[in-house]
Order: structure tokens, then C-alpha cells, then sequence
């Protein structure tokens, strides 16, 4: 017997299905295998009754509602308590990023000198206005804004850092504003 021979022999030998029990006369094929889940209970795992005591206790929390800002900034002043400045929460207010963008980008433009400091009066308390008009054109350059970062340490109040460079030089502004009578107040801006 040559080699064709013999290896004839085991490919036939092989066309037999290997089971151990000689009643089936075909394997079995699957055509597909559907992995739907039984069920859509998450607590499924859990319904066992000795798994039921170990089951971990869920706790709701109810998040705090954020605290309201009650004193403004006065800057020595004194008001009559009626005429005095309402604080006003920020969920009242628009979008403190957007507009913290817009104030720094015009700010950087007043301090060049290429943007009328009245544009962002009414932003301002009238102490950090009167700061921002005795900087006019003090920059010889407009400086370019790289970062923006803002915080809301209470409802209300929000400060941010901004990043500028100006030629080869960082600086940072530093910019506080206040929720006040229906608006957002600029109270601290300070170029670092």
C-alpha cells in the first residue's frame, strides 16, 4: 500500500461523524446564534431569595439646591435697603461662559486701545469702569486669548482666570461677576 492509498483510507475513515453514540446519523449544525436578553429587569440578578440578603441598599440623595449669593459686592457704599441690589441666582441669568468670553475679548480690545470703553459699561460696577477707562491704550498690543476657566463657587457668583498672551508673554486676568438685579456685574477684574 502506497502513500495515496493510505491517505485515501484516512479521509474516508474521517467522512464518519465521531460520536460515541452510533444513532445519530447526522451532526447537528447551528445557522445562527441569537444573544437576545430574557429579560430587561435590572433587579433579575437579585431575585434569588439567598441573594436578596446580600443585595446593597440603594440610597437616594437628593442633590442640595445650590446657595444663593445674599450680599453684593459694595465697595463702601451704602444703600437704602429698599434701592439696595438684589442678588439674583444664575439659573435666572444667561450663560456665564459665553458672556465672560465676550466681556474679556472686548476688555483686551479697550486696553489696546481699539474699543470704546462704554461698550461693556453696563457690565461693570461703576468702580471697575471707571479702573478699565484709566487703562484705556495701556497695552501696546492686543493680546490673544488662550484659555478661559470658570467657576461658580455659589449660585450667583461666578470667577474666572483667562490666559493671555501678549507677544511672548502670559498674563492672567482674574474677573469676578455677580448675579445683580437681573443681570451679571462685573465686580473684580484684574489683569495679573
Amino acid at each position: 500500500m502506497d502513500r495515496e492509498d493510505e491517505a485515501r483510507s484516512i479521509r474516508d475513515s474521517n467522512s464518519q461523524p465521531m460520536t460515541t453514540n452510533i444513532e445519530y446519523g447526522q451532526i447537528p449544525t447551528f445557522t445562527a446564534i441569537d444573544l437576545a436578553p430574557i429579560s430587561s429587569d435590572p433587579d433579575e440578578d437579585w431575585q434569588h431569595l439567598v441573594l436578596e440578603m446580600f443585595r446593597p441598599e440603594q440610597v437616594e440623595t437628593e442633590l442640595p439646591k445650590p446657595r444663593l449669593y445674599l450680599v453684593a459686592s459694595a465697595f463702601g457704599e451704602e444703600f437704602d435697603p429698599q434701592f439696595a441690589p438684589e442678588p439674583t441666582s444664575a439659573t435666572d441669568l444667561p450663560d456665564i461662559e459665553e458672556l465672560t468670553f465676550q466681556f474679556i475679548h472686548n476688555v483686551v480690545e479697550i486696553w489696546a486701545g481699539r474699543r470704546s470703553a462704554s461698550q461693556v459699561q453696563s457690565m461693570c460696577h461703576h468702580l471697575i469702569f471707571a479702573e478699565l477707562l484709566r487703562k484705556t491704550g495701556a497695552q501696546k498690543i492686543i493680546g490673544r486669548i488662550r484659555k478661559i476657566r470658570v467657576t461658580q463657587p455659589l449660585d450667583g457668583v461666578s470667577e474666572s482666570t483667562v490666559t493671555i498672551r501678549y507677544g511672548d508673554r502670559l498674563r492672567v486676568v482674574a474677573i469676578r461677576f455677580e448675579g445683580l438685579d437681573q443681570r451679571w456685574l462685573c465686580t473684580a477684574l484684574t489683569l495679573v
